[in-house]
């Protein structure tokens, strides 16, 4: 999203917090204001004079930095911590989809585990039983096996994801291909992006565990065109129009996680900013100016008609570090990196150790290839890929390849 921000007319300078390796090519850093920090960001913007804060992340969101910011009067794009509920919180999501008439999976909430046991008792499975909170996209089992449920339970109450899982959310599970609808809201209204594909799972043919995504594509087939508008009238709509009604404005970017079922289209999550790495598949085939559509959005809350895209197509190949992602190895040396041509670098998990790049996070790189067709494009971001070095580095090698299940 910086690099795309970077490209702007209004542009004059890009401050990213904390920032990266590579934001660092875009602009200045801050690295000692902890973006999870609402006064901490609020003394930033006022010291740089800031025009725009766009919020990235969910944990600033959940954390209250777009109301701190707000309240000293700083234009801020991302909602507040009441319209981040939708991600922060899996059970506040699901009330606000039963009162919106969103289509999505049946659930229950626990705050008891024996309760929780005996609901998945109760039915066979597959089971999808999930951490109410925040877990980095990590919070989540997907299995056929009870045995495999009952333990991710007891993981939640028992600490593995700290107080995201004081609540556990058990859902039905809803079977079909995956694509991912963003929106741009404002002022009750939203405006559409386009589609794409997330991997989840860690290795190929959607096995292993889950990640925060070890890949995308963008668009997504062509049967999948017409979701925007569909999720538009009968997803972001009227899911803005039920936060209205409980008192909570929205001003930010809306994911919705659709599966498509035989009976149709169903929600399965909301994220409350653009998701990763879809967004490193979107990006470059947004030919808008994205500075000047969230300034007005943040402004006086109006959005224009449409975007341009690109008629092309782009594949993101992420590379994570060993052990990713559940204990993921930092300061491994990058090499290879000067050599990629053919295809755009995004930076996550690094940074400079006396002038050397290493590995400081498990999805280290995104690697992004941009060309007319969505195998060409793969074509490229593997090739780039395979150039980027370091110790035991981890990709799957089908992205962009086969569609996404649940």
């Amino acid at each position: 999203m910086g690099w795309k921000l970077s490209q702007s007319s209004l542009l004059s300078n890009l401050i990213s917090c904390p920032g990266n390796p590579g934001l660092a090519e875009l602009g200045d850093l801050e690295m000692g204001v902890d973006p999870n920090d609402p006064e901490g960001v609020v003394e930033l913007a006022r010291k740089e004079h800031a025009d725009l804060v766009v919020v990235g992340p969910e944990a600033p969101l959940a954390a209250g930095v777009a109301d701190a910011l707000g309240e000293a009067g700083i234009p801020v794009f991302g909602p507040s911590a009441a319209g981040a509920q939708l991600e922060s919180s899996k059970e506040f999501a699901k009330q606000v989809m039963e009162d919106a008439g969103v289509p999505t999976g049946d659930y229950r909430s626990f705050n008891d585990r024996d309760d929780a046991v005996a609901y998945l008792n109760t039915y066979d499975g597959p089971y999808v039983v999930k951490a109410d909170g925040l877990a980095a996209g990590k919070g989540v089992v997907v299995t056929a096996d009870r045995d495999d449920a009952i333990a991710w339970v007891d993981g939640c109450f028992g600490g593995r994801f700290g107080d995201a899982g004081a609540t556990v959310v058990i859902e039905e599970y809803l079977d079909g291909d995956e694509v991912s609808v963003f929106f741009i809201c404002a002022g009750g209204n939203a405006l559409g992006l386009d589609t794409a594909r997330d991997y989840k799972r860690l290795l190929d043919g959607d096995r292993g565990p889950n990640t925060g995504g070890m890949g995308s594509y963008s668009p997504a087939e062509p049967d999948a065109e017409d979701l925007v508008g569909w999720a538009r009238e009968h997803v972001a709509l009227p899911v803005l129009a039920a936060l209205a009604d409980r008192g909570i404005p929205y001003t930010g970017f809306l994911y919705v996680g659709l599966i498509l079922t035989d009976a149709g289209p169903k929600v399965l999550e909301f994220n409350c900013r653009l998701g990763d790495p879809e967004t490193q598949a979107l990006m470059p085939r947004l030919e808008s100016d994205l500075l000047k559509v969230l300034s007005r959005a943040a402004g006086d809350g109006m959005l224009p008609d449409s975007l341009a895209w690109s008629s092309g197509a782009a594949v993101n190949v992420v590379l994570a570090a060993p052990g990713y992602p559940d204990a993921p190895e930092k300061g491994l040396a990058v090499i290879g990196l000067d050599r990629v041509t053919e295809a755009i670098v995004f930076h996550a998990g690094t940074r400079w150790d006396d002038g050397r790049l290493v590995t400081n996070g498990g999805r280290v790189f995104s690697v992004v290839g941009v060309a007319d067709t969505v195998e060409d494009a793969r074509d490229d971001a593997y090739s780039a890929a395979h150039v980027i070095q370091f110790k035991g580095a981890q990709m799957r090698t089908d992205i962009g390849r086969s569609k996404v299940r649940q």
